[in-house]
C-alpha cells in the first residue's frame, strides 16, 4: 500500500506542479531539443507512475531472488495472504482497474489517432499527386497557389510541398532555409513526437501536464527546426523566410514553417539568445533521466530491501505471510 501511495502522490505532483514550473521556460527556447525531451520524459514518468501504482495494489511486492522457484513461492504466498481478506481483495481489484484503465485509454487514443492521421495523410497525398507537380531538383512538390506557403507531409511516403507564390517570393537562401526547416521535421520525426503528446492530451484532457506538454512541444519542435535552418542559412535569413510564409495555408496533418507561432519564433531568431552551456544541458538531461527512473526506483526499492527477509520459512502457514507494497 505504501508503494502505491507514494507512486500516486508522485504522479499527482508531477501532473500539477511541472506545468507551472516549466510552461514557457526560457531555457527551453534556448535548447528546444532538450525541452522536447524533458516534456516527453515527464509525461512518460507520470504515466508509468500511475500504471505502477495500480500494479502495486494488485500484486504485492516480494523480495528479489535469484532462485526462480523461491521467487515464485514467495509471490504465491504473498498473493494468497493479500486476497484472503476483503480489504486486500478490494485494493487489488481497484489497482487492476486503475492500471488497465490508464493503459486502455492511452492505447485507444493513440490507436485511433494513428488511424486518423494515416487516413488524412493518404488522402492529402492523393490530392497532391493529382494537382501538384514534382520538382526533382529541389525534391519538393510544387503546388499552384497565390499565397506563399511551405509544409511537409511526414510519414513513410513523405512530401515537402511549396507553393508557386513562395517560389516567387523567396530568394535562393530563404528557400534553402525553408527546405532545411521542413527537412528537420522529417529527419527528427517530429510528427511522431506530436502524435504521442496529442494522444496523451486527448486521453486525459483534464491533466495539466499532458495539456501543457502538447502546446509546449508543438512550439518547441518548430523552434528546433528553425535552429537547424538557421545553422545552415543564418538566423536573419531564416527569420525573413518565416515571415514570408507565415500566413500561408497548411493542412492539419502537415508541419509548416509558418503557423501561429511564427511571430514569436521570428523574434527569437532576431534576438539571438546564446544557446545553453554544455553543463546546463548535461544537468537538464540528468534531471530528465532521474524523473524517468523515479517510478522504477520506488517500486524496486522495497523489493531490493527485502532480499534478506524470509518470506517462505519452513512450516510457516500462508496466513502468517506479510506482504509488502
Amino acid at each position: 500500500m505504501i508503494v502505491a501511495a507514494v507512486l500516486f502522490v508522485y504522479a499527482v505532483l508531477l501532473c500539477t506542479l511541472a506545468p507551472r514550473l516549466l510552461r514557457g521556460a526560457g531555457w527551453a527556447e534556448r535548447a528546444p531539443r532538450l525541452g522536447i525531451v524533458v516534456w516527453q520524459v515527464l509525461g512518460a514518468s507520470a504515466l508509468t507512475s500511475a500504471v505502477l501504482a495500480g500494479l502495486a495494489l494488485t500484486v504485492p511486492t516480494v523480495r528479489v531472488s535469484a532462485d526462480l522457484a523461491e521467487l515464485l513461492q514467495a509471490c504465491v504466498m504473498a498473493l494468497t495472504a493479500q486476497y484472503a481478506s476483503p480489504g486486500g481483495a478490494a485494493a487489488g481489484a481497484a489497482g487492476a482497474v486503475l492500471a488497465l484503465a490508464v493503459l486502455g485509454r492511452v492505447t485507444w487514443c493513440a490507436g485511433t489517432a494513428l488511424v486518423r492521421i494515416g487516413r488524412e495523410r493518404r488522402e492529402h497525398r492523393e490530392v497532391l499527386d493529382m494537382v501538384g507537380r514534382a520538382d526533382p531538383v529541389r525534391g519538393v512538390v510544387v503546388l499552384d497557389h497565390d499565397e506563399p506557403a511551405a509544409y511537409c507531409l511526414p510519414g513513410r511516403h513523405r512530401r515537402t510541398v511549396i507553393t508557386t507564390s513562395a517560389l516567387h517570393t523567396l530568394d535562393d537562401e530563404q528557400l534553402t532555409a525553408v527546405l532545411a526547416h521542413e527537412g528537420a521535421h522529417q529527419a527528427e520525426r517530429h510528427d511522431a513526437v506530436l502524435a504521442w503528446t496529442q494522444a496523451l492530451a486527448r486521453a486525459f484532457p483534464r491533466v495539466p501536464l499532458f495539456r501543457t506538454a502538447e502546446a509546449e512541444i508543438a512550439r518547441l519542435v518548430e523552434m528546433r527546426a528553425d535552429d537547424v535552418a538557421a545553422a545552415r542559412s543564418g538566423r536573419l535569413t531564416t527569420a525573413a523566410a518565416l515571415l514570408a510564409v507565415a500566413g500561408g495555408p497548411t493542412p492539419a496533418v502537415a508541419l509548416a514553417a509558418g503557423g501561429s507561432t511564427a511571430a514569436r519564433r521570428v523574434r527569437r531568431l532576431i534576438e539571438a539568445h546564446p544557446p545553453l552551456s554544455r553543463l546546463r544541458i548535461a544537468a537538464g538531461s540528468l534531471t530528465a533521466a532521474v524523473a524517468l527512473a523515479v517510478p522504477l526506483l520506488i517500486v524496486g526499492g522495497p523489493a531490493a530491501a527485502a532480499t534478506q527477509l524470509n518470506y517462505c520459512p519452513n512450516g510457516t502457514p500462508a496466513a502468517q505471510v506479510t506482504s509488502m507494497r
